[in-house]
């Protein structure tokens, strides 16, 4: 069977520890969109692991997939590949031929673009999933089963490569150097196609997974971002450039939406709201300058706000895993978790960082929008109008810091009453069961509820 695993606001809402979670029943945990721009955090055993392109199953020994909607930079693959056989593990990495690959001109060009877009930069990591994925669309780019094949790269970076740099220094009157490279490029990509075919590592993926179902292997799918950084369903143009949501996992694997709908899509939710990047963000607390749309750190005014802010920004450790960049910060938001709801028909919610909110006299949560005189529940479909929701709140009595591992250990009923209100609440709006809270940043530190497997 298939667990999809689906970020259900804006990123960064505690995936990968969902994943290494329910990770001993996977046998297979497969990536199914997006790139190296995806921090992902394991803790297992007490060792800490920052991933941004391997599957976070990998840490727990599983087979791990790249599908063909990810976009991939062999180089940062090789070297997190590397870094987790120096501390001692072993592991498995299949990338799918059909995937496209991420080369030096598409991060060079995502620089220059971002810093042109002014307003409408969406707080990109400047890693090139943009541009590649622009090529795609475009039907110039590069895939991995192209790498195998140096008659096919070289015909494809013939092809490609001028129109980049042609682009970079005509209308972004930028240098171009080795990026922009035919020779450089050919010779560079061909050797990690030596090193993918050497290690057996490309595969049909959409044939590979249903092989492992068939044979009944239990497969996870692992989304990167959230639900509201879709390309489709999000606050457009501030999104990535592919579908985090569970249609997504049956496009970027091969598996038919039978399959992925016969399992279970399991939505993770943080408790509290945070992300990087501008546009609107209706529950935000205090500002981030540059990405607080009119945010002036000056002006002296919601220093409350500013202080609440801070506090929730460093007990959770809102800093990007891949940029370090401090996220903005707000209370929950229901019409951003009504919509993923709807959008990815979740069966279940994980629901992390509760401890992070403890302590606190009372916590809010947007329970529904004033848009334009009328109150709303679910986000509306255009960024601009969205931009004019006004969140309307409701109040929760906070609960006090306790001694959380002593909660995972014991189990739902451990946690402290005024937290448990506040999930049921969340869970009775969205009417999905809760089948796991995150009291820590360790896997040990999850009250499980229920067992999607089982």
């Amino acid at each position: 069977m298939t667990v999809t695993i689906v970020g259900s606001q804006l990123g960064d809402e505690g995936k990968g520890g969902v994943v290494d979670l329910y990770g001993d029943a996977a046998d297979v945990v497969v990536r199914y969109q997006g790139g190296d721009n995806a921090g992902h955090t394991v803790v297992y055993d007490g060792d800490t692991y920052k991933l941004s392109l391997v599957p976070s199953g990998a840490v727990r020994g599983k087979v791990g997939v790249l599908g063909n909607g990810c976009v991939v930079n062999p180089e940062t693959l090789f070297e997190e590949i590397d870094t987790l056989r120096e501390r001692g593990l072993d592991p498995d990495i299949r990338v799918a031929e059909r995937a496209h690959v991420i080369l030096p001109y598409h991060r060079a060009l995502d620089g220059i673009e971002e810093s042109e877009k002014d307003d409408l930069a969406a707080g990109t990591t400047k890693r090139g999933i943009g541009p590649t994925y622009e090529d795609k669309a475009g039907r110039r780019g590069v895939r991995i089963g192209d790498l195998l094949d140096p008659d096919v790269l070289r015909e494809r970076l013939e092809y490609v490569v001028p129109q980049k740099k042609a682009l970079a220094e005509e209308v972004f009157d930028a240098e171009t150097g080795e990026a922009f490279d035919i020779d450089f490029l050919f010779e560079t990509y061909r050797e990690y196609g030596t090193r993918l075919a050497e290690e057996d590592m490309t595969v049909d993926c959409g044939s590979f997974l249903q092989e492992r179902i068939d044979a009944g292997d239990n497969v996870m799918l692992e989304g990167a971002q959230g639900t509201s950084l879709d390309i489709d369903h999000g606050v457009y143009p501030y999104v990535t450039s592919s579908n985090p949501t569970a249609g997504g996992a049956t496009v970027g694997t091969g598996l038919g939406p039978t399959v992925v709908g016969d399992g279970e899509v399991i939505g993770i939710v943080k408790a509290y709201l945070s992300r990087v990047g501008t546009g609107p963000l209706p529950t935000e607390l205090g500002g981030v300058e540059g990405q607080t749309p009119g945010y002036d750190p000056d002006a002296g005014a919601g220093d409350d706000e500013e202080e609440l802010a801070t506090y929730i920004r460093d007990e959770g450790g809102e800093y990007g895993t891949v940029t370090g960049r401090p996220r903005r910060v707000g209370w929950l938001d229901m019409p951003m978790l009504r919509h993923a709801t709807r959008a990815n028909g979740f069966t279940g919610l994980a629901i992390n960082h509760i401890d992070v909110l403890a302590g606190l006299d009372e916590v809010k949560v947007g329970h529904s929008y004033e848009f334009d005189g009328e109150e709303i529940f679910t986000m509306p479909p255009t960024t601009e109008q969205w931009g004019r929701c006004e969140a309307t709140f409701e109040t929760f009595e906070g609960w006090d810091d306790v001694d959380w591992s002593d909660v995972a250990d014991e189990g739902y009923d451990a946690i402290p009453e005024n937290a448990r209100t506040y999930l049921e609440y969340i869970s009775d709006e969205l009417e999905v069961p809760i089948y796991a809270v995150g009291v820590g940043p360790g896997r040990e530190e999850t009250v499980v509820v229920e067992d999607p497997y089982a």
